[in-house]
């Protein structure tokens, strides 16, 4: 109803000015090639206004005509484009289905409707990839190499790629070019950060950790944690050759990680081979008291060189209470006590652990101690046959690998804090202790070091 209303009042506003402007008063003269012309005033600019319609409607018609080819080659180009990147999207869609064939060949369908398209190359790369045309790939993708747009899709490309055909060097020299284009291109630096790991570069290793941006606090633990690794990893190294640098490092770690075990260990280990005792004990005390790890128990028992296993057992009972509180402080007693022929009080120690749920080493203790203290064969082949089949202690677990020893890095997969103290799934080959590297022969053997406070074993 508005619109017919403004409709209606638009036209009588338009007549009425007509009318006016015919009726205006005052003649005009035209002359053209010998006629003479005198319409009213009024009459001559309607005409006027007539002749300049008519010419803006041919000049329309014929500015329409001469641009048609124009307008046809833009139109050709858009439908072109359009086509283009349906095969694109269709091509993506293809390759996360599974049909790397059709969309290579949608990818090159793409590719020649959009000549400048770089999502067209790298997915024709892709497609040539997850069909296995390597060659085809690594050419794709080295021609990617040359624009800066495209440059670090392509070393991603040539470093999946490198790392599929069992290539390590290629894709470790991919990451580093990748990393030097994006220094926070993530998968390039863990690539570069593994690698150092893996040879044992620690002085870069930490250069790295150190220039990482930690923003939440999940970031902040995790760069702490990697810090405390490296740390202790390179106290691990020094402690033979340099004791004091190995301290340092040592230390370093447990500001990090104040309940950190494997630092500690090295730090209680360098304290008692200079002769700081006191300070060893205090160390292992505390650490012992936070995690209760059977590491601690042992290094701490032996923590007075040439002691006497009456000794290193009075010494045991400072740090462990009667009845223990949890399966690792049982046998580290009995251990102590066994060794100093005190059978009562091994029994004793391992008593609220020999139910059932025994494990492994609590029946190997009980055997000792059966054929120790009453000198019972039977008993003790019952108990060693018990052992076969009772439930495995924790031990260092890396990548299905058991290890005596803790390691910085896994030596299957190679990487850093891969080392876990826990019960192993499935039983697997074990790896014999490094023997000779740094240990103080009055020592047990280099204590295996937990990358975390261990939970009480149980």
């Amino acid at each position: 109803m508005i619109r017919l209303a403004s409709w209606i009042v638009g036209s009588l506003i338009i007549a009425a000015l007509a009318a006016w402007m015919i009726s205006l008063p005052g003649t005009l003269t035209l002359e053209v090639a010998g006629y003479r012309m005198q319409p009213r005033l009024g009459a001559a600019v309607f005409i006027f206004i007539v002749v300049a319609i008519v010419v803006i409607f041919v000049w329309a018609i014929v500015r329409h005509i001469i641009s048609a080819p124009r307008a046809m080659a833009r139109r050709s180009r858009e439908r072109r484009r359009e086509q283009g990147v349906e095969a694109l999207s269709d091509a993506m869609i293809a390759l996360q289905a599974g049909d790397p064939a059709r969309a290579r060949a949608l990818a090159r369908d793409a590719q020649a409707r959009l000549p400048s398209n770089a999502a067209a190359k790298l997915l024709e790369a892709r497609a040539d990839l997850a069909l296995g045309d390597m060659p085809a790939a690594r050419e794709h993708y080295r021609a990617l190499i040359a624009s800066d747009q495209t440059a670090l899709a392509a070393l991603t490309g040539l470093y999946d790629q490198a790392r599929a055909q069992q290539r390590p060097d290629a894709a470790l020299t991919f990451a580093r070019k990748a990393l030097n284009l994006a220094p926070n291109s993530g998968w390039a630096a863990e690539a570069v950060f593994d690698d150092l790991s893996r040879r044992g570069q620690w002085a870069d290793a930490v250069a790295m950790v150190n220039a990482e941006q930690a923003v939440s606090r999940e970031d902040r633990a995790r760069k702490r944690r990697r810090q405390a690794v490296i740390e202790t990893a390179r106290a691990r190294e020094a402690e033979a050759s340099a004791p004091l640098e190995a301290l340092e490092h040592a230390l370093t770690a447990l500001k990090l990680l104040p309940d950190f075990v494997p630092a500690a260990l090295i730090a209680a280990r360098i304290h008692i081979n200079r002769g700081d005792t006191r300070k060893a004990m205090s160390l292992l005390r505390r650490i012992w008291r936070a995690t209760g790890h059977p590491d601690i128990a042992a290094l701490y028992a032996h923590a007075q060189p040439g002691a006497s296993a009456v000794d290193r057992l009075k010494r045991m009972g400072e740090i462990i209470e009667t009845p223990p509180p949890h399966r690792a402080a049982g046998m580290a007693l009995a251990r102590a006590a066994i060794d100093a022929y005190d059978w009562s009080l091994a029994r004793n120690a391992l008593a609220p652990f020999e139910g059932p749920d025994a494990t492994q080493g609590v029946a190997s203790l009980m055997a000792e101690i059966e054929e120790g203290q009453n000198g019972d064969q039977g008993k003790a082949r019952e108990w060693l046959a018990r052992a076969v089949r009772a439930p495995r202690d924790p031990v260092w677990t890396a990548d299905g690998m058991v290890s005596d020893e803790w390691e910085p890095v896994s030596p299957v997969t190679g990487r850093l804090d891969a080392f876990e103290w826990k019960v192993p799934m499935t039983a697997t080959m074990t790896a014999s202790a490094r023997t000779g590297e740094g240990q103080p022969a009055q020592l047990p053997s280099q204590a295996a070091l937990p990358l975390a406070p261990a939970q009480n074993p149980t």
